[in-house]
Order: C-alpha cells, then structure tokens, then sequence
C-alpha cells in the first residue's frame, strides 16, 4: 500500500517551513506528482475557474468594500507538498486585520487546526462567500502556477505544521487542493484533526485522475446544498 511511507526521514527539527524549506522527501513519491493527465485538467480547470473569477471579480469586489473597506484579496502564507510554503490567495471574507485577533476567539475544532462556527471576524459578505465557496476562487491562480491541485489536501499554516506529530506529516505527500475528500465529504461537520488526516490519507490510498473529477462532482453538489465552509 502507498501509505507505507518510509517517515523516518520526518522530524520537528528538520522541518523548517518559516523558512521556505521543506522537510526530506520520501523515498516513493504519490502517482499523482507525476500525473500529466492531472495536471491537464489542473490546467484546464483553473482556466475555467479563473474566467469565472473575471466575472464575480466586480461585484464581489464592490460589496466586500461596502460591507468592511479595505482590501479585496487576502493572502497567508500555506504549506504545500512536501512542507514547501507558498503564498495562498481568497477573496477577504474577515475583518481588517483578522489575523492579529485571531487569540481573542476560541477554537471549536479539535487538534491543529482553527475553526470557529461564530467567528465574529467574519463579516457579513464574508459568510456569504464561504457559504457558497466563492472565496476560494483565487486560489484557480494557485492551481495553474502548480502550487495547489483542484483535488488535494487542505493546505495548513505553518503555525499548524509547526505543531505536527511524525504521523501528520504524510498528508504533505500529495499537492493541497482547492477541494479534497474532507471538503467533498465531510466539510464543516469534521472539526477532528485526526479524522482530517484520516480522510487526507484514504484520498492518497483510493487516487485516479477519475476519482478527482468525482470529488469536484460532489463538492459542486455539497456547495449548491449550501454544505459551504463557516
């Protein structure tokens, strides 16, 4: 089976992603690195996403300066394979300055990961776009520079890698994805970490190109049921 890694490469010292380093690859590499036929329809589906994204890019942009002025796009620093840390991009859906007020709300999920269903960072545009995932359509820029995937895992922070035991580092082993099997699967209702990684791995056990164009299928599905992120 693929997940039988060799992990013993992987420690909390070597892996430095404050530094834009990446921690010792693994001695097999997942399938899907190589796949060019993944990366066609990475290709082809950050183009059309990014199309989209020229259309809502005005009115989006027009109600987030009515609801909370200031800027359109946010931007944070993610881990992506193998721990590389790259630039993620979403429409602003917080408050000004959210980050610095991250420590005065409290954490509802369990492990490492931060997720709070009332966040009052959150402004009312900024629900609205979660809710129907339109926040994510900057990152179609990420997919089409290779940094992210359509289908992957969710891409952490580094305060969150930083945090990692030795068995978390596995799911680095595939491109993070705009969509995923905890986002087609389990959305906003998952808030353990370790089922997170479970779900993350059982994506890198059960891949095929046609296995991606199925959990984009059911993230559609899950979007327009209104089963959108908080």
């Amino acid at each position: 089976m693929f997940t039988a890694f060799y992990l013993s490469s992987f420690s909390h010292t070597q892996f430095m992603p404050a530094r834009s380093e990446s921690f010792a690859p693994p001695r097999q590499v997942h399938p899907s690195i190589n796949s060019k036929l993944k990366r066609l329809l990475d290709i082809a589906g950050s183009l059309v996403g990014l199309t989209i994204l020229g259309v809502l890019l005005l009115p989006v942009a027009i109600a987030i300066q009515i609801d909370n002025p200031g800027p359109i796009f946010y931007s944070q620093i993610r881990c992506g394979l193998y721990g590389r840390t790259f630039r993620i991009w979403k429409f602003r859906s917080m408050v000004v300055g959210a980050d610095r007020l991250k420590h005065l709300v409290s954490n509802q999920a369990k492990g490492n990961i931060f997720k709070n269903r009332n966040d009052p960072r959150i402004t009312r545009v900024g629900r609205i776009l979660r809710k129907t995932s339109l926040d994510e359509f900057p990152q179609f820029w990420n997919v089409l520079k290779g940094e992210m995937s359509l289908v992957g895992t969710r891409p952490p922070t580094v305060d969150e890698v930083t945090q990692y035991e030795r068995h978390h580092f596995q799911r680095l082993l595939v491109k993070p994805g705009i969509t995923g099997e905890w986002q087609a699967n389990g959305r906003s209702s998952v808030e353990d970490f370790e089922e997170i990684v479970k779900m993350d791995l059982t994506y890198q056990e059960k891949w095929s190109v046609l296995y991606d164009i199925q959990l984009i299928l059911k993230t559609i599905t899950a979007v327009f049921h209104k089963q959108g992120a908080y």
